[in-house]
This record gives structure tokens, sequence and C-alpha cells, in this order.
């Protein structure tokens, strides 16, 4: 796996040897599971390197003969046929090596393929709850990241043990074919080149390790003092010095661990160039006694060869070393994919689940109780009946558990006690998608995709005629802005909407809601973070519909409040109050207190 700069690491720091993950025969079962259907491939491949690894090392076989036979020989025929032969299998190890690299990654990218599509699947069905708790960029990073190192695991670690192995098994049945001797005394020679690798490396990712995280302290001084609120911050505090120095002292630590780095990398490659010179100088040595003192029957070519032989496992030895370095991350990578996909789906229908059809957009609370840790309460006892057609406003102080009762409904959540039932039916007991498809929700936080006005209505009802999402949208009282533009529903809304106004992403975000044609439609503080403006056009849009349909209202306008059979008042998590506007005002309750801290002011507004 790549380090600091890309860097590889040949050693495992104190916290991976901490964390290694306990291989088992079931996880080791559950990542070859993800080969199976791939096998045809992977034993094409494994032939693939077996061939190409033999074929790859003959040339060196080759290169002695050449010396001998040709060269000293002075056999011009057979000089031209073994470079012929050295040619044609350099060709025919490198035609292989092609062949066996898009195997390879062919076999890697559909199982990072499957490995995704599983993921997506599974995140796509986890509650609100995992959402609110894990960290976005965690996610993300087990999306991308984590599986893409699967296909490095597939095409280089599992493919560079099986080529090595080979490379060295042949190479060292060849050594010893030639002269057991000089064999000895490469094989006793390759230790030396590898321990000083190691060694290096382990000091070379230390320093760039130090240095990307002096770089990335360098960063967010530049993102903190370069932005534009930090550097006004700088400038009005007189900070501009102090801000300076400690830029310059990060700068100057960063520059001396590179230099350190540069030069850890020039004694390590000076040691390297040394050791490679002695093995084959060693044999260069033995095989010279051998030939001159005891009339040995090896050849110069012989040395030759044996020479190229111990070049070729300078290589493999070295990362054979490293493969409990690479297996122990390989599995603790498959580990972190695995702890995803065992998380338990919370909320999902039940094998028996009833098809929701012809709905009314009947709602029942039944003594609800809801937590979202399991220790503190948000919802006691909740109760009351939304009829069809009807429309129930909820109100309370901030943080009451408005929003968490609507968010029950669709199942964002599942109660902890009582029931929530849709048109008869215990929601727990009703398709989510069936469900779900008869509930329009408008939030405050309105989120559009970075696409066209057209492809964020179709989101709400992919088949949507032309005609329906132009009544979706003068319903929604934003058909007379989308006139306007010169390119209309292909009005590009950039990335979350930004190219529009709060006022304008509502109505959209209403008109969306409206094309979908659900049973229940609940608007969440819809109109709460608005301006007076575009209040009073959401406001415009809102007061028929809640006349047409049943609906739920949360909301803070006074008009809109009124326009409810039914007030509900939410205050800890509990239904103090209910009744119209009328008698709660009259009941010198919490309503009362609302009334003339927020609502009043809201109708001096109206």
């Amino acid at each position: 796996m790549p380090g600091p700069r890309g860097m590889g690491r040949s050693y495992l720091t104190d916290e991976e040897k901490k964390n290694a993950p306990k291989v088992t025969s079931a996880l080791l079962k559950r990542i070859f599971s993800y080969l199976k259907p791939y096998w045809r491939q992977l034993l094409l491949v494994l032939l693939c390197i077996a061939v190409s690894s033999v074929c790859s090392l003959f040339p060196s076989i080759l290169t002695g003969r050449i010396i001998d036979e040709g060269l000293i020989g002075r056999n011009l025929q057979a000089l031209i046929r073994l470079i012929l032969m050295t040619l044609a299998l350099h060709f025919g190890s490198n035609l292989i090596g092609v062949g066996e690299s898009y195997l390879n990654s062919w076999i890697a990218q559909h199982i990072s393929y499957d490995m995704r599509n599983q993921m997506y699947r599974h995140l796509q069905k986890m509650s609100q709850r995992f959402f609110t708790s894990a960290n976005q960029g965690d996610i993300i990073t087990r999306m991308t990241s984590d599986i893409s190192g699967v296909e490095s695991v597939i095409t280089s670690t599992f493919t560079n043990i099986l080529s090595n192995v080979i490379t060295l098994v042949v190479a060292i049945i060849a050594m010893f074919q030639k002269n057991w001797v000089l064999a000895l005394v490469g094989l006793v020679v390759v230790p030396l080149f590898t321990l000083p690798t190691r060694m290096a490396g382990k000091t070379r990712w230390k320093l760039a390790g130090e240095a990307q995280a002096c770089n990335d302290e360098i960063n967010g001084i530049l993102n903190e003092t370069l932005s534009v609120s930090g550097q006004l911050l700088v400038k009005l505090f007189g900070q501009e010095d102090k801000e300076y120095d400690r830029y310059k002292d990060a700068n100057g630590r960063m520059i001396r661990l590179n230099i350190r780095e540069r030069m850890a990398g020039r004694w390590f490659f000076m040691l390297l160039s040394t050791l490679t010179t002695i093995g084959p100088m060693l044999l260069y040595l033995v095989g010279g006694i051998l030939i001159m003192k005891y009339d040995s029957s090896l050849t110069v070519g012989d040395i030759t060869v044996l020479v190229a032989l111990l070049g070729r496992m300078y290589g493999p030895v070295n990362s054979l070393l490293n493969i409990q370095v690479d297996w122990i991350r390989s599995m603790a990578m498959f580990t972190r994919i695995f702890e995803y996909y065992d998380m338990k789906v919370e909320i999902d229908d039940k094998p028996d689940a009833v098809e929701l059809t012809g709905a009314k957009g009947e709602v029942r609370f039944d003594h609800v109780d809801f937590s979202y840790d399991g220790e503190r309460q948000i919802l006691k006892d909740i109760s009351f009946t939304l009829k069809s057609g009807d429309c129930v406003a909820i109100v309370g102080p901030s943080g009451s558990g408005k929003s968490t009762i609507v968010n029950l409904i669709p199942r964002l959540w599942d109660v902890c006690a009582g029931s929530v039932t849709f048109d008869g039916h215990d929601v727990r007991d009703l398709t989510l998608h069936s469900l779900r498809d008869e509930i329009g929700v408008v939030t405050q936080e309105t989120y559009l995709f970075n696409g066209t006005i057209r492809e964020n209505l179709l989101y709400a009802k992919p088949e949507a005629t032309e005609e329906e999402m132009i009544e979706a949208c003068r319903k929604a009282n934003i058909l007379d802005f989308i006139e306007r533009q010169p390119e209309g529903l292909d009005t590009m809304v950039g990335n979350r909407g930004l190219k529009l106004s709060g006022g304008e992403k509502q109505r959209i975000s209403i008109a969306r809601a409206l094309l979908k044609d659900p049973a229940l439609l609940v608007f969440d503080e819809a109109t709460s973070a608005l301006d007076s403006i575009s209040e009073a056009a959401i406001q415009a849009a809102i007061n028929p519909l809640i006349e047409e349909r049943t609906s739920i209202l949360i909301a803070h306008r006074l008009s809109t409040i009124l326009a409810a059979d039914e007030i509900l008042v939410v205050r800890d998590g509990q239904i103090v109050e209910r009744g119209t506007h009328k008698d709660l005002v009259n009941a010198g309750g919490t309503y009362q207190e609302l009334y003339e801290t927020q609502f009043s002011k809201a109708l001096d507004q109206e």
C-alpha cells in the first residue's frame, strides 16, 4: 500500500502490528468467494505467470551458451541460432506478460465492481442512525480507497508472490545445475542485499511521514490565513508578523526534512550499488579460482549465467521478505470492508410485507416512544390521529421532537414502543417503497442535485410528462420564474442548487414533492430560513395544497398554523397541548408562550 508521497513500506508500523486482523479460515473463505466466479480466468492467469516467469529466465541461461558456443567457440551459426532463441523467448515472455496483465486487471476490476455494487446497495439500506453517527469521509473511503486497494491485492500482491516464488525456484535449480559451489556463494550474498534495503526503507518512510505531516501543517496555515475570512481576521487583529513567523518556521522544518529524506536515499543507493557489485565479483573470483586452480569443467559462459541469475534473484527475495507485511495489510483492508458489509440493516421490509395501494394518507400514532441511542428518550407516549384530507400542525420549542415525529412515518427511524399506522397498517408491515411513495416531504434543508430543474423534478417521477411538471411548478408558485429563464426547465441549478435563491430552491422542492402525487404531504419548517418575500411566495403555494390533501405542518407562521384542523404542541418529547388556535392561545400554556414570542411577530410581518 502506498505511503506518504506514494512511497511503499516494507515494514509494519506499531499501530498496524497492534491492529493486525486475526486471519481465520472463515475470513479466507469469504475473501476467496469473490474470486470463485472468475476461477477460469484465474487459472489462466496462474498458467501465464508460470510460463512467463520460466521464459524470462531462459535468456539469462542462454547467455552462457552464446559466450561458450558462439563467441569462444567461434560458431557463427550457433551464435545466430542462440541469439534468435533469446529474442524469441524475450518476445514470448513479454507477450504472455501482456496477456497476464490484461486478465489480472480484468479479474481485479470485476471483483471491485462486484464489491462496490454490494457496498452501495448495503449502504442504501442503512437507517438514518448510521448516516448521522458514521463519519461521511470514512464511508467514502470504504467505498473508494479500500475497495480500490483490493485491486492492488489481486493485481500486485497475489501475482507478485507467485511470480517471485517461481522465479526463485527456477533460478536456484539452474544455478545448482551449473555449479553447486558458486550457487552457495550466490545464496550467501543475497541477504547482504536485502537487509540494508529494509533498514533504509524504514528510515526513508519515517522521514517522509514527518515531512508529510509538516506539509499538512503548512497547508492548514495557508487555508486559515489566506482565505477571505481568515485574511480579514489577520488584518483586523494585526497578526501578519505572527502568522508569517508561524509559516516560516513550518516551511523551514519541511525543507530540512526533505533534505534528510533525499540524502538518506542517496546513502541507500550508494550502499545498494556497492552490494549488488559484491555478489557478481565474488562469483567471478570463486569461479576464476575454480577454473584456474582446480581444472574445473566450469566455463566462462557458466559463470556469466550464474551472475545473471544472481541478479535476477535480488528483487524476488526482497519482495518475498515482505510477504507478511503485504499479507497483513491486505487482510486488514478486507476486514475493514467486511465490517461495513456486516453492519445490521435496522430498517428493512419484512418477508411478508404488504404493498400499499390506493392510499388515503390516514396516519395514527398510538402511544409512541422513541430514542436514538436507547438511553435518552426523545418522544414519550405520543398519540394522535390524522384523518384523510385533514391537516395537523405540530409546534413547539426547538429540539422538542417535532421533526422526529414526522420522520417516524416514512420509517427513517423505527419506534421503540407503540406503533405508527398508515391507512390502518403498521408502517413496519408495509414495504418501504410503497410506503415512502405515498409520502412527500419538504424540509428546511432543501437538497437539489447538480443538474437541470427538469432532472430534479423527474427524480420524484421519472415517467412524468411535460404537462405534469408544468402543473406541479404552477401549484408550487415557481412556474413564472422558470418561464423567465432562457432554458426553461432545462436551466442548470448548480451544485446543491447554489445558482438559485433559497426561495426558488424551496419552491422547486415543493414542485418535486407534488409531482410525486403523495397521499400525505409533510412540510417541515419549509419557510423558516427564508426572507419575508420568499416566505410569502412559498406560503402562497402551501396554503392551497393543504386544502387538497392530507398534510402535516411543522411551521412558525401563524397563518399556516391557523389553516390546520388541529394544532399539537410538543415540548420535551411529549404532546402537552392540543386543539385550535383560539383554545390554545387562551390556555396560558406553551402555545401562548410561543404565540407571544414567535407567532405574533410573524403575524406582524404578514
